[in-house]
C-alpha cells in the first residue's frame, strides 16, 4: 500500500532532493509540494496526504501554523516536521502543535525514511531523536519534583492513596500532600485530570 507524501520547503533543491530520495522507497509516492504556507494550505486538503513533511521556516509563515492547522483537520495524517534546529523548545513545539515526527535536516535520510513510515502508521504518537531532552526540559518548566514525577508515573495504575504509600514507603499524608502539589502544578482537580493532563505534555511514558 502507498504512503502519499507532500513536501512543503521554500527551497527547491530541498523539495527536488526529498523527491528523489523518497521516491526511491517503493512504498512512498511524493504527490504534491508547497514552497510557502500559502501554498500548503490549499495542496494538504487538495492532496489528502498520508503524510506531511514540513519544514518549520517557511517565508510567509510559521511551520508549527502549518503542522497545527494539517492536525485540526486530519487525526490521521502523520506530519514528520523538517528543520535544521535542534533546539528541545522546538521540539517540544512540533510535538505541541500535532507534529507526529521531528527529524532534523542534518540527519541522514534514512532517519527521516523511518519517521515517514513511523507517522503513517501512529499519526498520533510522537517520536524524535533528542525527545528526552525536550521531556526534561517540559518537566522543568511544569516544575514537577522527581517525586512528584515518580507518582504520577502510578496513576494510570489506579492503586489507592494507600497503595502507593506502601509502594514508596512513605505515609499516605505524605502521598496526598504530593497529589495536592501535582494536581496544583498540572491545573487538574482530580486523579482523571491530572493523568489526561500529563500526556499532553508527554510526562507519561504509558
Amino acid at each position: 500500500m502507498s504512503i502519499r507524501i507532500l513536501v512543503v520547503d521554500d527551497h527547491i533543491l530541498v523539495r527536488e532532493g526529498l523527491r528523489r530520495a523518497l521516491s526511491r522507497e517503493k512504498e512512498f509516492s511524493v504527490v504534491g509540494e508547497a514552497a510557502t504556507k500559502r501554498e500548503a494550505l490549499v495542496q494538504i486538503p487538495h492532496h489528502s496526504p498520508d503524510v506531511l513533511v514540513v519544514d518549520l521556516h517557511l517565508p510567509d509563515g510559521n511551520g508549527l501554523e502549518v503542522i497545527a492547522w494539517a492536525r485540526a483537520l486530519s487525526q490521521q495524517m502523520g506530519i514528520v516536521a523538517l528543520t535544521f534546529s535542534k533546539f528541545p523548545e522546538h521540539i517540544l513545539a512540533c510535538m505541541e502543535s500535532g507534529a507526529s515526527s521531528y527529524v532534523d535536516k542534518s540527519a541522514p535520510i534514512s532517519e527521516l525514511i523511518t519517521a515517514i513510515r513511523s507517522s503513517s502508521t501512529n499519526p498520533l504518537t510522537f517520536t524524535a531523536r533528542k525527545i528526552t531532552d525536550a521531556i526534561s526540559l517540559k518537566n522543568q518548566s511544569v516544575g514537577l519534583t522527581a517525586r512528584e514525577l515518580e507518582i504520577l508515573e502510578i496513576l494510570p495504575t489506579g492503586d489507592t492513596v494507600l497503595q502507593m504509600a506502601q509502594h514508596l514507603f512513605v505515609t499516605e499524608s505524605t502521598i496526598k500532600t504530593h497529589l495536592a502539589a501535582i494536581y496544583r502544578k498540572l491545573g487538574a482537580a482530580n486523579r482523571v485530570q491530572a493523568i489526561n493532563a500529563a500526556r499532553k505534555l508527554g510526562l507519561l511514558h504509558h
